[in-house]
């Protein structure tokens, strides 16, 4: 396996997983990973609903980061563990979000928008009564608005999540019929020397292609971006390093080499 980093995982300590970290660990060092970074959900002002009552997506932090560290020790010459967090961008969140990113040592942050302008495109009521283009444009217009107002972070997540939950998913999607937008998104990006995803969760749900697609992943690489790391999203075990061996080679039909792991904020590059 090319890949041997999963960079986006989720244990029981984000509010949609109840799988034990420990059970997550283990399993990444029976597939053979060598790095596993723990992105537990943090979405400030995320909105109520019978599915997720009020503080579902806030972290509790401090437990977060001692279990972390009681494993680290424990697992230490078998595996490297890192502390991460997957920051929920909302601009009405700017501020706690500021602070929150300052107040932990986090080894890296993902940013990414689980909700646009107050709701989830998750649920169906996103995209009723409009065409899916239009739902699809709004939310990357989101993600150009969060990134201009907030940069305290290290990758934007599944940059194309939306279309995961799209009507038609990715059936009629491509880069090019949203280049104009998706340019702006990642020549931003750039600018201030931020990187992207390759999240593998969209193949599970039924997409034909990963986050963000391979068109997205080629024009970011054309445009100069050499900042790129690899996650499955797992909430389970069962999902953990999901697709690997393809996103290696989709990446290197991209033109990239290496792929990406943060420790401390800091990017190493690893081998393809």
């Amino acid at each position: 396996m090319p890949v041997t980093s999963d960079c986006h995982l989720h244990s029981s300590y984000s509010g949609d997983s109840d799988t034990p970290m420990e059970d997550m660990i283990r399993q990444g060092t029976a597939q053979g990973l060598t790095t596993m970074c723990f992105t537990e959900h943090n979405d400030f002002d995320y909105p109520e609903s019978p599915d997720t009552p009020a503080g579902m997506f806030l972290l509790d932090t401090d437990p977060y980061l001692y279990d972390l560290a009681r494993l680290k020790e424990k697992y230490r010459s078998r595996i490297r563990l890192l502390f991460g967090v997957e920051l929920g961008l909302q601009p009405e969140a700017l501020r706690k979000n500021a602070v929150y990113a300052k107040a932990y040592g986090f080894d890296f942050v993902i940013a990414s928008s689980h909700v646009c302008h107050g709701r989830d495109p998750y649920y169906p009521d996103f995209y009723e009564d409009r065409p899916e283009e239009e739902a699809y444009r709004e939310y990357f217009e989101s993600i150009l608005e969060n990134i201009k107002k907030f940069s305290n972070f290290d990758v934007y997540g599944h940059l194309d999540y939306v279309v995961r939950y799209g009507p038609g998913r990715d059936l009629n999607y491509s880069y090019e019929q949203y280049k104009d937008i998706l340019d702006e998104i990642l020549r931003t990006l750039l600018d201030q020397g931020k990187g992207i995803e390759l999240n593998t969760g969209g193949i599970r749900s039924g997409m034909k292609d990963f986050h963000p697609c391979r068109g997205v992943l080629k024009r970011y690489r054309e445009l100069g971006g050499e900042i790129i790391t690899v996650g499955s999203d797992a909430h389970d075990t069962q999902h953990i390093g999901d697709s690997f061996d393809r996103a290696a080679g989709v990446l290197k039909e991209c033109g990239f080499r290496y792929y990406t792991v943060f420790e401390k904020r800091v990017p190493e590059f690893q081998k393809l």
